[in-house]
């Protein structure tokens, strides 16, 4: 499918106006195709040519202004307009269209615990011609008035609030002006909790057989989204653009959430089938308030073009995260914020894909190009930026400039500059030079301290090697008179870096402190490094500094030095062997847990490190446990469940996870569930120790205890990893080679490929690792960008850090024919490669 080029959507841009659509869609045609008409009215400045996009599985008539056009005309995806006279036209389409298995378009699912069937769209960038046609560009904006037949039984959901009106003929009301991206419907047997607040209908939906999962947390996600509505009324002036407010937990779903107006699609793990921690609850509220906070920045206010997709994303990321700490329980965002998307950001930031947060248009000239853009950078990297633009303008100005920017573009398009201009107009400092500073760079900055002491004063420098200028609080710690105790916070100051690099200095009437730590608070996106003395103090005392966030920073610089070789990876297993059991936040021990067991041990220490990695990581587990230890509370819970997740995931031998799962439970608690179920299995499985015809009938009785969706996903993960060359055949089969009608679905994709590849069985696996580039360039162009993207995230045969995987990936590379997606993730996946063998040569 050619891509939009972006000279060729201000060209149609120019040229017609588009006002409304009228769509009709058929979902009672079977389990592969549905009925799609559609009827464009539209207004062409001036005669001309232009094109109108459409993917369907048979076009039967097309017709402009009454005449017809010839369906064989369709080329690909466009089906072109000719002779177009100034004035107002009329385009009728009617299609037979295809069902996706991908995610993308119009999803299908049937629920194999029930057997009930559920579809619903996804149409982020260009997929909205999968279901209907369109003008499918994000500037040209118009009314939509959707009609849905659906079975009998179904309910259909909508942008606008739908309406049954009988023989399963669904009515939703017109949309006000929205891009043709955000158009939803999700239809199915939906099992939906209602209420209203503030005058609106407010609803929540799940499949039926996540019903009693649903209810159970009904209430706590209806109190976040009433607590984030009325937080956003109090800092916009521009009240909710949209009739209602539903939000659809929607199954295979690709990404975490998608903001369409009035109707949110969520990932329905977001409806937790099994004991989850404290901060796995605030995640899901972050996503709630992220993405109601597109309903003004995205959707009331939509980019002009992709280029600018940071002011949806990196807008909506901050938010999410301020608002749910402003507005609810979960005070503590930043913290985890700063232990998992920060280093999101600083990851892609420092591959051979970086980009600006803002790229310049000529770097998004097309609509596969940006979607390669959809990452760290855009979203945590942006949203570090609008905290460190909050933290130099100041809140107030800040919101100012926001209101100015809704109040001048509400339904229609805007740009970087119209935003910054209206930033420029709520405040005296140079936003200009900020957004070039900010926005049109890349890279990461690094801020080092370095400590004169001279009698009982000191000096601070903060030396600056970058080019941003940054506003960042200080922080100073120490342990007192006997260099024992907690350390306790002796000052918090704040000073501004320039710009240009070089020391910025500060000298103290006192001794000495034995902790310095540079951004604390978190409130810029630096790199920070400390002097021997501060690191001496941070692996002797890191657990007792008193605020989580502080340690999450401090954390995450150690998490930077591991990977730029500053920092030996066993000092790191060391600091979190040390510190992770006295540790308190759940947030801070799941991403050092995380980085420590994926990155660490998998793949930043050579072989022979990688058991005496697996044993500390144990044993680490086993102490929070022993530390968690008595009666329950939410705190202790979620650490007993992070801690026996650790065990699981780094057991060596089969023995103490076996007996959990013959006993189904932890000593202690917590009760396996099916999630720990199917965490311990693959792991048995991955290590083969266990009979292999034992395995399968474990796997096999798993599955009939759990027939569900998860529970299918999880079989796939565990055959996948069984150590047999029988079972890694089948599993390549599965996701390389089989034809496209008995082809995965993107979670079982997912769930196969993850259960692949595994270190344990290296030599197994390595024919593998060739064959992985034959194999899976046929395979993103046969399935497409979701299935490439998957294909290169999950697929790569990360188990191999070895040049000869360096070779046979750049020999990939050089093949110019291919998918953009795929290219995107094989260039960082290499990468990584690279740094993982720099950080074991180092």
């Amino acid at each position: 499918m050619p891509a939009l080029q972006r000279d060729e959507a201000q060209t149609r841009a120019r040229l017609i106006d588009v006002h409304r659509y009228e769509v009709g869609l058929d979902l009672t045609q079977g389990e592969d195709h549905f009925g799609s008409r559609t009827v464009i009215h539209f207004t062409a400045h001036e005669p001309g040519d232009t094109f109108v996009e459409i993917r369907p599985a048979e076009l039967h008539t097309a017709t402009l202004d009454g005449s017809p056009i010839d369906p064989a005309a369709l080329d690909d995806n466009r089906l072109p307009l000719t002779g177009l006279t100034a004035g107002d036209h009329e385009l009728r389409l009617d299609a037979t269209m295809r069902y996706s298995r991908t995610g993308e378009g119009m999803h299908r699912f049937t629920d194999p615990a029930d057997g009930e069937v559920y579809v619903y769209t996804q149409l982020f960038m260009d997929d909205v011609q999968r279901v209907f046609g369109a003008f499918d560009q994000p500037d040209l904006k118009a009314v939509f008035a959707l009609t849905v037949k659906a079975p009998e039984g179904w309910t259909v959901l909508a942008n606008g609030r739908t309406e049954h009106r009988g023989d399963g003929t669904w009515h939703a009301a017109p949309t006000p002006l929205i891009s043709t991206y955000l158009v939803a419907v999700a239809a199915g047997p939906w099992h939906s909790v209602r209420t209203e607040h503030a005058g609106l209908p407010f609803g929540i939906h799940c499949r039926r057989s996540l019903a009693p999962h649903l209810d159970a947390d009904a209430d706590e996600i209806l109190d976040i989204t009433r607590r984030c509505y009325d937080r956003y009324h109090q800092i916009f002036d521009e009240p909710y653009p949209f009739d209602s407010y539903d939000q659809a937990f929607v199954p295979e779903f690709n990404a975490g959430a998608m903001e369409n107006p009035g109707l949110v699609t969520f990932r329905d793990e977001y409806v937790f089938r099994s004991a989850v921690t404290d901060t796995e609850r605030q995640a899901r509220g972050v996503t709630i308030a992220h993405e109601m906070a597109h309903m003004w920045f995205g959707d009331l206010v939509t980019l002009q073009w992709w280029d600018d997709i940071w002011l949806n994303e990196s807008f909506a990321e901050y938010m999410g995260y301020q608002v749910l700490s402003e507005a609810t329980r979960f005070t503590g965002t930043w913290t985890a914020f700063a232990g998992v998307r920060k280093g999101w950001g600083y990851d892609a930031d420092q591959r051979p894909s970086t980009h600006p947060v803002a790229p310049a248009p000529d770097d998004v000239p097309d609509t596969a190009s940006a979607l390669l853009n959809f990452d760290g950078i855009s979203y945590a990297k942006g949203a570090s930026a609008l905290r460190q633009l909050v933290a130099w303008l100041g809140e107030k100005d800040f919101l100012a400039g926001i209101n100015d920017h809704f109040a001048r573009h509400r339904f229609a398009n805007a740009t970087l500059a119209d935003f910054i201009d209206s930033l420029a107009r709520a405040t005296d400092r140079d936003v200009h030079t900020w957004a070039e500073r900010w926005l049109r760079t890349t890279g990461v900055d690094t801020l080092t301290p370095v400590i004169g002491v001279h009698h009982d004063s000191w000096r601070l420098d903060v030396e600056h090697r970058g080019s941003r200028p940054h506003r960042i609080a200080v922080g100073v710690y120490d342990r007192g008179a006997d260099d024992t105790g907690p350390l306790a916070l002796r000052d918090r100051f704040e000073i501004d870096i320039p710009a240009e690099e070089g020391p910025t200095g500060r000298a103290f009437p006192k001794p000495a402190p034995d902790l310095v730590v540079l951004n604390d608070g978190d409130h810029t996106y630096t790199k920070i490094r400390f002097t021997p003395q501060s690191w001496k103090t941070v692996a002797h005392s890191l657990s007792t500094l008193p605020d989580p966030l502080t340690r999450a920073v401090v954390w995450n610089a150690a998490r930077d030095m591991v990977r730029d070789g500053e920092l030996a990876p066993t000092a790191y297993l060391d600091a979190a062997r040390t510190h992770l059991p006295h540790e308190t936040d759940l947030a801070v021990v799941q991403s050092v847990l995380a980085f420590a067991r994926t990155q660490i041990a998998d793949r930043y220490l050579p072989p022979p490190g990688r058991h005496a990695a697996l044993a500390t990581l144990t044993a680490t587990g086993r102490d929070i446990l022993r530390h968690t230890e008595g009666p329950a509370n939410g705190t202790h819970a979620g650490l007993r469940l992070t801690a026996v997740r650790a065990v699981i995931d780094s057991a060596t031998t089969p023995e103490n996870i076996q007996d959990w799962l013959d006993d189904g439970s932890v000593p202690g608690g917590p009760d396996l569930d099916p999630e720990l179920r199917w965490r311990i299995l693959g792991r048995l499985a991955t290590l083969g120790e266990t009979p292999l015809a034992e395995l399968h009938k474990a796997i096999d009785s798993e599955l009939a205890r759990d027939p569900s969706a998860t529970g299918q996903q999880g079989a796939a993960h565990c055959r996948a990893a069984l150590p047999d060359p029988d079972a890694k055949q089948a599993a390549w089969n599965a996701l390389f080679t089989t034809d496209d009608r008995a082809a995965l679905s993107n979670y079982l994709f997912t769930a196969t490929a993850t259960g692949f590849w595994a270190p344990e069985q290296h030599d197994l696996l390595t024919p593998y690792v060739a064959r992985y580039f034959d194999e899976a360039p046929a395979l993103a162009a046969r399935r497409g960008p979701a299935l490439a993207d998957a294909a290169g995230r999950y697929a790569f045969p990360t188990t191999h850090i070895d040049h000869d995987t360096l070779r046979l990936g750049d020999a990939c590379l050089a093949d110019g024919n291919l998918t953009p997606a795929l290219r995107r993730k094989l260039i960082d996946q290499l990468d990584d490669l690279r740094r993982a063998l720099k950080v074991r040569e180092a």
